[in-house]
Parts: C-alpha cells; structure tokens; sequence
C-alpha cells in the first residue's frame, strides 16, 4: 500500500481529456483539514495523500497536468472508497464525489491494465451487469456451484490460491444465492391497496435483482399496502452506478440513458429505489449528462423524480395494521444514503413505528464498512480492516440483528459477522417493515 505520491512534473498547458472541467470543484477546496477524521483510510493509514484533502492535491495536479498518473498516485486514488463522507462534513461544499469519479475515469483510460484484467471487466461491465438474463444465467450457474457443494471442496483444497488477480477476494464475497423463484420478475403493475396515494416506479436492479429479488418483492408489498401502485418496467436493466464507481464512465452515460427511457416510458411520479449505491447515481445524473445534448435536461428532471425507500415512506406515517416485531436491533447507515443522499433520520422513524421493536444506536454508524460498490475486491486489505471495525462495533450493540439498506452493505457485514460465528442477522429495512405488516419476522 503506497504511502507517497511520486509527482513527475509534466508541461502545464497538457490537461487530461476525462479531468475537464474539475477546476471549480478542486478550487472550492480550501484545505481546512475538517473531513480528515471522517475519512476511513486516513483514519486508518493517517497520510495525508490518502485523505480527501491530499486526493483533491493529486486530481488538480493530474488536471493541470503538472503531475503523471504514476502507479503511486494510482494507489492513492484507488484506495479512496468514495464514501463520501468528507462531503458530509466539508463547510465549503465540495463535490468530492465527482471528483474522484472523474479521476478514477482517467485511471481506466490510461491504465485499463492487462488483459486479464480487461477481460475480466468486459465480462462484469459490459456483458453481464446491463443484461438480466445474462446475468441470471450467471446467477444460476453460481446457485449450481454453491448447491452441488463444489464450492466447499474447492475452499476446503484450497484451489482458490491459484485464482489470477482478484477472482480469490471474488469467491470469498459470493452470497448465498437465491432460488429460481425469488429471483423471478415482479409483476409489471402491482395495485395500490386502499386509497390510492400515488404511482411509482420500481428500480429492480442488476445485482440486487439476482441476489436479493426477496428486498424488491418486499418493497413493492410495503408500497402497496401503503396505498402506492408499483410500476415494474420489464425493460430495465442496471442503472450504471457500479460502472461510474468504477471508472466506467461511457457506460455509465449510456446505461443512464436507457434508465431514464425506461422509466419515463410509464409516466410515474417518483421512482423508488431500495439500493443506496443506485439511488445517490441516479439522482446525479443531471450531472453525469450535463453535456449531452439530447438527454441533459431530461437527466436533471428525472433525477428530481428518484427516491430512496425511506425517504419516499416516511413523508407520511405507515398504514396499519402492524403487528409486533419483537427484536432489538441496530441501524447501519449506508455510505450513499446518509453521504450521498443526506438521508439520516427516515429510516429510524420508520423503525420506530414498528410496534415492539427496540432499536440501539451504532457506533460510528455513518462510517464505511469497507464494501463501496467493489472496493472489497479491488481493495482487499483495507476493506478488510474497515468490516472488522464496523462488526466490532455490530457485536457492542447486543442486537440481535442489524438493520440497513445496500446490498453491497449486507453482503460485507454477513461475512464478517460470519468470520465471528455470530448469530447476528443483516436485513434490510424493507425486510423488517414487511415482518410487521405480515405478522412478525419468517425467520
């Protein structure tokens, strides 16, 4: 893990094309130091080039061209997990999370690699995420390796050592895949019950869609009894989020493009999002096709249109009846809700209309749990430390289980309570909320 920037001065009048237009946001940066002790890396390295700060240093610098994307730079870079926490805290209103997309975008312009690795992107960005059949064949095929118990031989063999790149870190994060059948389509029109509040549309997903269609089937209960009729587009496919975080800029755009042709085909007044990661993408992208002649202006309106599960539910108190959910339980919150979409107290008032449920706050609840889109595979080591840090503080709690709302989020925090032979469930909020309106938790 790199520790120093080696910065080779290049001609200053050679700017990087994916770096234009960063100089407002790097300029806005004052260098106060407020957001270095709510950064996780610089918390746990304590350097400065792995800081907000000392990032936004190397992106100006990169963007001035007074600098090489050197290999330590790129470490720099890379480690940052785009939490986005530092936004949180930053008085001058810097818009961090741009920023290092933009400078992780010139990463994989430059530096996409070797083949290996290219292949092994292409597969996951560019073949798999933005086609649903795709990848619930894949799913599939994983279902047949978890199930056939030929994934217990080959980590009891160890085969996994001989795995190039980063397929080991892969593996070790792989899920519980679930059945055919929770991972089937949603109706396209789910009715409101009783009077009806409004019309929204659901996003299902890539990842989410494959792992955990139980959360969207959820969802669409919750809505429904509370009185919103749910729109399913089947045309829908992956949002981009994974692809922005990732560098994958062009395909971001155009997965952006079709999510909005999608969803205002069905002419909804919100469209509702159960993944954390995907709703703070989505309602950036006013941003991400400020350019675009074509789908600028429709890319602002529709993001006004986005919101997050809580944010949507709690501007008006749940219908009725709720039957008790006996449970205490803790509330992690996701990076790309509370950072991202400055969404904090909703969740916890719609736990605190679930009749006897106990809920005890977490520790450092805002901080990252090491899993940020792929980071856990990208970053192993420094994921690894930040999950043990968040399940420590999991485990002082003495809930029973813990509450949250990405996907991403769920899987990290499994593993690591997993690696503890802890009891501990992970749900996600709309698990809970749907324990109560069908009498009490299935578990």
């Amino acid at each position: 893990m790199a520790h120093a920037a080696t910065l080779e001065p290049l001609d200053p009048t050679h700017r990087l094309a994916t770096l234009e237009g960063v100089d407002e946001g790097v300029n806005t940066c004052v260098h106060c130091g407020l957001c270095l002790p709510y950064c996780p890396t610089y918390a746990e390295l304590g350097t400065e080039m792995d800081s907000p700060r000392g990032r936004i240093v190397l992106i100006k610098s990169l963007a001035e061209g007074r600098i090489a994307l050197t290999e330590s730079v790129v470490d720099h870079l890379s480690l940052c997990l785009g939490c986005r926490a530092c936004e949180t805290v930053c008085p001058s209103g810097v818009p961090y999370g741009q920023l290092i997309e933009a400078a992780k975008a010139e990463i994989e312009r430059q530096r996409p690699g070797g083949p290996l690795r290219r292949l092994f992107r292409w597969v996951n960005f560019a073949l798999l995420l933005p086609r649903p059949r795709l990848l619930g064949l894949a799913a599939s095929a994983l279902r047949i390796y978890q199930r056939s118990g030929l994934q217990r031989l080959v980590r009891a063999t160890r085969l996994l050592r001989l795995l190039p790149g980063g397929l080991p870190a892969w593996e070790a994060l792989l899920p519980d895949l679930p059945p055919a059948r929770e991972r089937g389509r949603l109706p396209e029109v789910v009715p409101a019950e009783g009077a009806r509040r409004g019309r929204v549309g659901l996003l299902t997903g890539c990842v989410q869609a494959v792992v955990f269609g139980a959360h969207n089937r959820a969802t669409a209960r919750v809505l429904a009894l509370n009185g919103v009729e749910v729109r399913v587009p089947r045309e829908q496919a992956c949002c981009g989020a994974l692809h922005a975080h990732a560098g994958e800029h062009a395909r971001a755009q155009e997965l952006a493009r079709r999510t909005i042709d999608v969803f205002d085909a069905v002419s909804v007044e919100a469209v509702v999002v159960n993944s954390s990661g995907c709703g703070a993408h989505m309602k950036a992208y006013g941003h991400l096709l400020k350019d675009d002649p074509v789908y600028a202006e429709r890319a602002r309106a529709f993001s006004l249109k986005v919101q997050d599960v809580a944010e949507f539910l709690a501007r008006e108190p749940l219908r009725g009846p709720r039957a008790p959910v006996p449970m205490t339980v803790t509330y992690h919150d996701p990076c790309h809700v509370i950072h991202g979409q400055k969404i904090r107290n909703q969740p916890r008032q719609l736990l605190g209309q679930i009749p006897g449920l106990t809920l005890v706050e977490l520790k450092e609840a805002d901080w990252c749990c090491g899993s940020a889109g792929i980071y856990n595979l990208t970053q192993p080591e420094m994921a690894a430390r930040l999950q043990e840090r968040k399940v420590q503080h999991i485990l002082a709690t003495g809930a029973a289980a813990v509450v949250t709302a990405n996907p991403g989020c769920i899987i990290q925090i499994v593993q690591g309570l997993r690696a503890r032979g802890s009891p501990i469930k992970v749900l996600h909020l709309v698990e809970i909320l749907d324990a109560a309106y069908r009498r009490g938790p299935e578990a």
